[in-house]
């Protein structure tokens, strides 16, 4: 998994990072039905080319590469897969 979003976001959802990727790997964005009742944003694992360009965008500094992801918040790589294989 190149990037996770993890717990900073909880609540947050800034979008400046779905504004950044070049190919659409970030949701739900605010036009998707599901955004209002989301927890937060997620990064698709398949559609992500991990070009890194969400990280500097997010305000809350909740996107990780999966090997800089702090310890406490590992549990996000399987919240982000699990939103998509749902989805």
């Amino acid at each position: 998994m190149p990037h996770i979003i993890a717990e900073p976001c909880l609540g947050t959802k800034d979008t400046s990072c779905v504004d950044s990727c070049p190919v659409d790997c970030i949701h739900p964005t605010k036009d998707e039905p599901d955004f209002e009742t989301a927890t937060q944003l997620f990064i698709d694992p398949d559609t992500c080319i991990d070009c890194g360009l969400c990280v500097d965008e997010c305000p809350v500094q909740a996107i990780y590469q999966d090997e800089d992801l702090p310890e406490e918040w590992n549990n996000y790589v399987q919240i982000n897969l699990d939103y998509y294989k749902d989805a």
